[in-house]
């Protein structure tokens, strides 16, 4: 069974593509084109497995396709080239069905995901209920647009050459030189050659800003260890806002949260992931503007 992906003429569609070669398995291609440095993004990874996911639920007789809900663990990065998708249907339901694919690559497991597929709503009424509201930015063309060869990096950030993602100066100062330590990094983000945004390609966007750490602490590779993301409706056209905020940095880790609103005002995805984190021992951290104000000011009694 080939894979006859939803917008055949675009890159993204192309790189996630996979074929089956047996029942419940099946071969896909990491895309060089996809990468940060020389391995390939995370977010791309978990697209091609749920690609996979959907050919498995239609052949048992499922019409869930859309991703609900992600938790992958990366236990190695496989590297450009093929690899094998094993899947296994876990459940098929009225409302939502889950399933499970390990990405492998030369018999060694690389990815594993789990997932919750159903039917994302597409009318862009509002949720019937959102404690959050659409975070301030820029305008996109006042934003910074992120190239894939950034000034004094290590490394190319190929992915950077696939999605258009801009960020608002007032979180770049970073890049030059002057970390706010704030953990924060607001924008824009849409597929730079204008493929629309569909459930597969935020599962890509949810992981493909740079570490919100940079504003705290400039490091070099922040590998992701494990990545859960929800997506609650299909967005709406054009361009998508992004925020990465970083929680804490602790014991070489580091959480970090995602979202992303569209045009209607709707929190459309969002996704949690861990990921380790290397720096100089003797490295200075940006301390976060609030964390300093409220060290200045005497916590009163726990309660009894």
């Amino acid at each position: 069974m080939s894979d006859e992906a939803s917008h055949p003429t675009y890159e993204f569609d192309r790189a996630t593509a996979v074929d089956e070669i047996a029942p419940g398995t099946y071969r896909g291609d990491v895309d060089a084109g996809f990468t940060v440095g020389p391995k390939p993004n995370g977010g791309y990874l978990v697209a091609m497995a749920v690609r996979a996911m959907r050919h498995a639920l239609a052949a048992a007789g499922s019409g869930h396709a859309d991703p609900l809900a992600t938790t992958t663990h990366f236990v190695g990065a496989p590297d450009p080239g093929p690899v094998d998708l094993e899947v296994t249907v876990l459940r098929t339901g009225r409302s939502a069905s889950q399933a499970r694919a390990v990405i492998t690559q030369d018999g060694a497991p690389c990815v594993d995901v789990v997932a919750t597929l159903g039917t994302l709503r597409t009318d862009p009424a509002p949720a019937a209920w959102q404690a959050a509201a659409p975070f301030p930015v820029a305008p996109a063309e006042a934003c910074t647009r992120l190239p894939a060869e950034p000034p004094g990096a290590a490394f190319r950030v190929s992915i950077m050459d696939r999605a258009e993602a801009r960020l608002d100066p007032e979180t770049l100062g970073w890049a030059l030189g002057q970390p706010d330590g704030r953990g924060d990094l607001r924008g824009w983000i849409s597929f730079a050659d204008g493929r629309p945004t569909d459930p597969l390609g935020m599962l890509f966007f949810l992981d493909a800003l740079p570490p919100a750490t940079f504003s705290v602490v400039r490091t070099g590779w922040v590998p992701t260890l494990s990545l859960t993301t929800y997506l609650r409706a299909a967005p709406g056209p054009g361009p998508l806002r992004i925020r990465q905020r970083a929680q804490a940095i602790d014991d070489g880790r580091v959480d970090e949260v995602c979202e992303l609103w569209d045009d209607h005002g709707r929190l459309v995805g969002h996704a949690t992931q861990l990921a380790g984190i290397r720096y100089d021992a003797d490295a200075a951290l940006t301390p976060h503007p609030d964390a300093v104000e409220a060290a200045s000011t005497e916590l009163g009694p726990a309660a009894t």
